[in-house]
C-alpha cells in the first residue's frame, strides 16, 4: 500500500485490491463509523467473487445517477403533476371571479410548483438515460471505476493486459483529515500486525473433506483452543 495527500493506493491482483478495500472498511468500522455514507462505500467496494467490467461497473453507474427529484420520492410522474397544475390553475380562476384575490394567486403559485416539478422529473429520467448510455458506453473506457460521498472518494481501474499480468490500482480517500488520519495509524497495524489478511469469504471445509477425502489442516489459533479445553 501507498499512502499519499490523495489517499491509500495499492496496486495487485483483483484479490489483493478487495483486500485493500476491506482493510479500510474494516479500519473505519473500528473508528466507530456508521450511516448511509460507510454503507454506500461498503456496499460498492470490489468483492472478491466480483468482476469489474460487469459487477462494480453497474454499481458505479447506479451511485452516479442522478437522485429522484420531489416528484418522484412523492411517486408521481411528471403528467400527474402536469394534471395537478391543471387543476390549481382552474382553482385560481373560480377564486378570481368569487372576489378571492389572495386565494387566487395561492393556487396559481401552486400551479406553477407543479409545473416546475413535472419538468424537474421529466429532465431528471432523461438525464439518467443519457447518463447510463454515456457511462456505460464511453467513460468506463476512459475513466476508472468510481465512488464518491461525502466520507470515501474512491476509484479503481484495471492496468494489466490478458489475464497472466492482470493488475489493478485501487485508490481510496478518506474525506475528513481527522478520520484519515485515524484510518491511516490502523491500516499501518495491520500492515505490522496481520502477516496474511484472510479475504471475507466463507471456508466450505465441509464440502473439501468430503470430496478431497481428507481432513482440513487445523489452524495454530484453533490447535491452542482444543488445548485449553482438555
Amino acid at each position: 500500500m501507498e499512502e499519499s495527500i490523495s489517499g491509500f493506493k495499492c496496486r495487485g491482483t483483483w484479490d489483493e485490491v478487495v483486500e485493500h478495500g476491506e482493510r479500510i472498511t474494516r479500519a473505519l468500522r473500528d473508528a466507530d463509523v456508521g450511516g448511509d455514507d460507510f454503507d454506500d462505500w461498503d456496499e460498492w467496494r470490489p468483492k472478491s467473487h466480483e468482476r469489474l467490467s460487469k459487477d462494480v461497473s453497474e454499481k458505479t453507474s447506479q451511485q452516479a445517477s442522478v437522485g429522484e427529484g420531489e416528484g418522484e420520492k412523492a411517486g408521481k410522474t411528471p403528467n400527474d403533476d402536469l394534471k395537478t397544475a391543471g387543476e390549481k390553475l382552474s382553482r385560481s380562476y373560480e377564486k378570481v371571479e368569487a372576489g378571492d384575490d389572495e386565494g387566487a394567486v395561492e393556487s396559481w403559485q401552486d400551479s406553477i410548483n407543479y409545473v416546475a416539478r413535472a419538468a424537474d422529473s421529466a429532465g431528471r429520467k432523461a438525464l439518467r438515460k443519457v447518463e447510463d448510455t454515456v457511462y456505460r458506453n464511453v467513460m468506463t473506457q476512459l475513466a476508472p471505476y468510481y465512488f464518491d460521498n461525502e466520507l470515501v472518494s474512491a476509484n479503481i481501474q484495471k492496468v494489466g493486459r490478458g489475464t497472466a499480468d492482470e493488475e489493478f490500482v485501487f485508490e481510496v480517500n478518506v474525506n475528513d483529515d481527522e478520520l484519515k488520519s485515524e484510518v491511516s495509524e490502523t491500516l499501518r497495524g495491520f500492515e505490522n500486525e496481520i502477516d496474511r489478511w484472510h479475504i471475507d469469504t466463507p471456508k466450505e471445509t465441509e464440502v473439501a473433506e468430503a470430496v478431497e477425502g481428507v481432513e482440513v489442516p487445523v489452524t495454530d489459533d484453533e490447535q491452542r483452543s482444543k488445548s485449553t479445553t482438555n
